[in-house]
């Protein structure tokens, strides 16, 4: 199979940077209206729908989620219940553009998590320097919030971070789903972690309490729900098919930009020095830990 990336694939990759880049814009602009558990009940619950009217019966989904469903219950826990609400709840402090670049963290901790709990993907040179660069980058965004010249609490500031690493947890422990049809995990791990918020959701919030949401808070949380979850997941999966799921993983780059530019743009957000030192740091590590820079570099020298 040709993986390699053509102009349509670069667009495909592009709009999925802007649209995942868009769930930490629509998750600023709700989560100041709809508590953040509720928040995250209707994401899950609004993109399994979608995804299951998507699927509509194919590729075995219901004799799959029958048989392994003790399997997508830990999955949906790690990869979306739990850092979509640690995501949250540090949105209610921190602007888009800084909770995406302390997220985009995830990688660094997939590997070093990989290299503990898998035989096969040990820490090499550059992966080891990629990782001390981006931990750098994180270190400078939160220290600040030690002084009083912080954007936000170190609490809302290690959130984003823990939530990165559930994801690497998520991405170790979603290797036993190789076998099942991208759909049907996508779907299989929303469907069960909009179970687990269910019950976090009616205990915490009491939403039949809350007030009507104005159509703006609606249309962001449709948007984050059905757009930024559901359709980036097929777009996501379109993109592996084509072009591999290696330069499918470029996406990390692009969504703190793209997370950024929306906050300047629409929330009023501003990113201190510091922060801009922090995302340098941080992107070339994901560069660093890609390794693909290097490789060019070697064959043209």
């Amino acid at each position: 199979m040709d993986n390699r990336m053509n102009a349509w694939t670069w667009s495909l990759l592009l709009l999925l940077g802007l649209i995942w880049g868009g769930s930490f814009f629509f998750a600023r602009i709700a989560v100041q209206h709809v508590p953040p558990l509720t928040l995250v009940f209707l994401r899950l619950l609004l993109a399994a729908m979608a995804l299951h009217v998507y699927i509509a019966g194919r590729f075995g989904i219901y004799p799959i989620l029958e048989a392994r469903w003790r399997e997508f219950l830990i999955l949906g826990l790690i990869n979306n219940a739990l850092p979509h609400a640690l995501i949250f709840f540090g949105q209610t402090r921190i602007g888009a553009g800084l909770a995406a670049i302390l997220n985009a963290t995830t990688p660094i901790w997939t590997v070093l998590i990989a290299n503990y709990f898998t035989s096969d993907e040990k820490l090499s040179s550059a992966k080891i320097a990629g990782c001390l660069v981006g931990l750098a980058g994180t270190i400078v965004l939160i220290g600040p919030s030690l002084s009083a010249s912080g954007e936000g609490p170190l609490w809302a500031l290690l959130l984003p971070v823990l939530a990165a690493v559930s994801y690497g947890f998520a991405a170790t422990y979603g290797k036993r789903f190789k076998t099942i049809p991208a759909p049907v995990t996508a779907a299989g791990q929303l469907t069960a972690s909009s179970l687990i918020t269910l019950p976090l959701s009616l205990l915490a919030d009491r939403p039949w309490t809350l007030p009507v949401p104005s159509l703006d808070i609606l249309v962001a949380v449709l948007a984050l729900a059905l757009v930024s979850t559901a359709f980036a997941y097929i777009l996501y999966f379109r993109i592996m098919a084509a072009a591999g799921a290696t330069n499918a993983s470029l996406v990390t780059l692009l969504v703190p930009p793209s997370a950024i530019l929306l906050g300047v743009l629409f929330l009023g957000e501003r990113l201190a020095l510091a922060e801009f030192a922090g995302v340098a740091l941080i992107g070339c590590g994901l560069v660093i830990l890609d390794g693909r820079a290097y490789r060019l570099l070697a064959r043209t020298t």
